[in-house]
């Protein structure tokens, strides 16, 4: 018995988890030296990795994954870094789809920041090709593409390649590419490549620029993240995920990108929602305060309504998610689990919809589904909007 049943759900947030050396294969050999070299990323396959490998070969533990699919996190999932088993993985989550992003890649090894563009380049192209190469067993899985905005001239090209190959969807950091805006001009034509396609901009967590570690200098005992280690969020570097793409946001309305494109929707992804109404809130007022720059006055709208027109959001399960959607739009709030990563929960539904206490079956209805179809536009078939049963019905 799946774990949705009679109703469609559209899944926004799933991730592959990446055995050590995954992309590896997928790096162009000429590239793959000075890759590991700059990455660090070797092809070794450590105790645990092996570990992992056998367990899901083990008969008995297969045979209990049906019941345990929102129970294993992590490498213990099933599917989660074998692509063969996770059409029956989505059979049991009974999700109508789920888009798709890498864990190991999300900050595209920090190549751009480190201004290898050659080498940045190249990890976003074998990026892509894993990416669609996972996904490509079962339609219901929807690739994501990741574009490196460091180089302007190269975007619209990884881009098309990305779509040819088979992304649903692009994925761009939200933090600023080194020495220029993400609203540059010369980008353009990357935007163009995605509205003229009918396919989203995402940002997700991993691309952002990280709280600087003096703030974790502050005289007593280091506090590790959740997993035990340093890598992921304490509850004060958590703080600092929504400041990037609120500025690249701002950037993207005031500078006109979001008008010059406006069929194309861009979606924020694990990044929270409950800085959204705040956002919309303050470019009013600071538009409102400097309303004399031509630039705002060519705005075709209040900033805000051109964000409720073209901006989608993923709350995470312990926000308030109905008080986000009463002070932005029923519109812009969508679902999202983040299988099979342990912040998503054991139980997502029943989180989201603890928090849509009290909302009417059509706010329930657009989070859930219809807003992940108006995010996703041509990203997602038609025959893909229900479940097949739910269509007939």
């Amino acid at each position: 018995m799946p774990y949705v049943q009679g109703q469609t759900v559209h899944d926004a947030d799933s991730h592959i988890m990446e055995l050590p050396g995954t992309i590896n294969r997928y790096i162009d050999p000429k590239l793959r030296a000075a890759f590991v070299e700059k990455t660090g990323r070797g092809d070794e396959s450590p105790h645990w990795s092996q570990k992992a490998q056998a367990q899901h070969d083990d008969p008995e533990f297969r045979a209990a994954a049906e019941a345990n699919v929102l129970l294993r996190k992590n490498y213990e999932a099933l599917g989660a870094f074998r692509s063969d088993d996770r059409p029956k993985t989505l059979d049991y989550l009974g999700f109508t789809s789920q888009l798709v992003f890498t864990t190991a890649c999300l900050s595209n090894f920090g190549l751009e920041q480190k201004g290898e563009v050659e080498l940045a380049v190249e990890a976003a192209r074998a990026h892509n090709r894993m990416m669609t190469e996972f996904c490509s067993v079962d339609r219901r899985l929807l690739a994501t593409g990741y574009v490196p905005l460091i180089d302007r001239a190269r975007a619209p090209q990884i881009a098309r390649e990305a779509l040819a190959l088979g992304c649903k969807a692009l994925v761009v950091p939200s933090r600023h590419p080194p020495n220029f805006s993400p609203s540059h001009v010369e980008l353009d034509p990357l935007w163009a490549v995605a509205q003229d396609a009918g396919v989203p901009i995402l940002f997700h967590v991993g691309g952002e620029e990280k709280m600087h570690r003096d703030y974790l200098e502050n005289g007593l005992p280091f506090v590790k993240d959740f997993h035990g280690g340093d890598e992921n969020f304490t509850s004060l570097t958590f703080m600092a995920i929504p400041l990037s793409v609120w500025q690249t946001l701002s950037a993207l309305v005031i500078d006109g990108v979001f008008d010059r494109f406006p069929r194309l929707k861009f979606g924020a992804i694990e990044l929270g929602a409950s800085w959204l109404p705040s956002l919309m809130k303050f470019l009013d007022s600071g538009c409102a305060a400097f309303g004399k720059e031509e630039r705002l006055q060519r705005l075709s709208a209040r900033p805000s309504e051109i964000l409720m027109r073209q901006l989608r959001v993923t709350p995470y399960p312990h926000e308030d998610v109905r008080w986000i959607l009463e002070n932005s739009s029923e519109d812009m709030v969508l679902f999202s689990s983040d299988f099979p990563h342990v912040e998503g929960g054991r139980n997502p539904l029943k989180r989201f919809n603890d928090n849509l206490e009290g909302a009417s079956e059509a706010v329930k209805r657009k989070f859930y589904r219809d807003n992940f179809i108006d995010l996703m536009g041509r990203g997602l078939d038609a025959a893909l909007h229900d479940l097949p049963d739910l269509q007939a019905a």
